[in-house]
């Protein structure tokens, strides 16, 4: 059996990382499974992809179709265009794509048209807000995969309630979770020493990208005057994403307490995750982790995709209400926080679990070399 397992964006190698792994565990057992790895290019920064590989000990992708850049459109053009190539010369037997970003809704696409079964991890996760352009990313990918392993019940549900076959979702658990807990032994602090000099509980974490919140050179301001007014002063540590830096250069608010820094290799950034008293986000994937290792965090988001995380967890969404985060923010400052409970199956073994369906559904199928 051959796998293509595409990764477009930083956080696809992290979901697939354990994936690789529990594929050579199940090579050393005996079964027949091989693996070609796509890096579609969507996002590219030569240092970090190099660091990614290295840290999350996973070979370096056997193509990268370097589709990155443009609108949209073009580069959804662009990755189709490239994987068509790829799957002509090297045709598997499953496509297995990962999350939610444009590549791997682009991938699925040009899959099924060649007759190539699709599998989707993280399956099933839905916000509603279908100005995301990783929400309808979600629903077209889901909408033409074989197989689907979901984090949650809640998606898997999802996916009924839209028609899918339920013999064909996989309720399995959580891929970073996986890599969370394969790493927990190697993270290090950012090299900035006034980073590296912070205690265990004595800063917040704060990163902020969604257009929503970044382009936007007045709404930042003020989200940042709100969160560092709330910090009762300590140190906020905020790598910062390039298209929020673009805006943050333009924008004249008193940085006081903030400590900003380049984006963070992923050791580096989990550590970040571990040792602070609180984390201010946009983003959907550090809600789970800071779950699992029951760290306050608050989300300036409407909505999540991930609910388990809010029911569960110990996330909480402010959406645009500064007044609330505010609020959020002072007791998350003085320790006054709810304690999450790991969701179910959210255990370190997810890969393993995926790697055993496929086994099951495909070991059948001849292997193309």
């Amino acid at each position: 059996m051959l796998i293509t397992i595409v990764a477009g964006a930083r956080p696809n190698f992290m979901k697939i990382a354990p994936i690789i792994k529990a594929i050579h565990k199940s090579k050393d057992e005996g079964y027949e499974i091989q693996y070609r790895i796509v890096h579609t290019g969507q996002h590219f920064d030569p240092t970090m992809s190099s660091q990614i590989f290295s840290q999350l000990e996973i070979p370096a992708p056997h193509v990268n179709l370097g589709a990155g850049g443009g609108t949209q459109a073009q580069q959804t053009a662009a990755i189709m265009v490239g994987f068509e190539a790829e799957l002509m010369v090297h045709k598997p037997d499953l496509v297995l794509v990962v999350g939610d970003v444009t590549s791997s809704m682009a991938c699925s696409i040009v899959a099924k048209k060649m007759q190539i079964d699709v599998v989707h991890v993280e399956a099933g996760i839905r916000c509603g807000d279908m100005q995301m352009p990783e929400e309808i990313n979600r629903i077209l990918t889901d909408s033409i995969c074989d197989h689907f392993f979901t984090t949650t019940p809640h998606a898997s549900d999802n996916l009924k309630t839209n028609g899918a076959d339920p013999k064909r979702i996989h309720f399995v658990g959580n891929t970073m979770i996986d890599t969370l807990f394969q790493n927990m032994g190697k993270l290090k602090p950012p090299l900035d020493p006034a980073v590296a000099s912070l205690g265990q509980g004595n800063y917040l974490l704060l990163t902020i990208h969604r257009p929503s919140n970044a382009d936007d050179p007045k709404k930042l301001g003020k989200i940042l005057e709100t969160i560092v007014a709330n910090s009762s002063n300590l140190p906020i540590v905020f790598p910062v994403h390039p298209r929020t830096r673009n805006v943050l250069n333009t924008i004249d608010v008193n940085l006081g307490p903030l400590i900003l820094l380049e984006p963070q290799p992923y050791l580096e950034f989990i550590y970040l995750i571990k040792n602070a008293r609180g984390i201010v986000t946009d983003s959907g994937g550090i809600t789970e982790e800071a779950t699992v290792l029951n760290i306050p965090c608050i989300t300036m988001r409407t909505t999540t995709e991930r609910p388990e995380t809010v029911l569960d967890g110990t996330n909480e969404l402010v959406g645009e209400d500064l007044h609330l985060l505010a609020k959020l923010m002072h007791k998350m400052v003085i320790g006054d926080w709810k304690t999450a409970v790991i969701p179910d199956l959210w255990d370190g073994r997810t890969s393993e679990r995926i790697v055993h369906v496929l086994i099951e559904e495909y070991s059948h199928a001849p292997y193309n070399a």
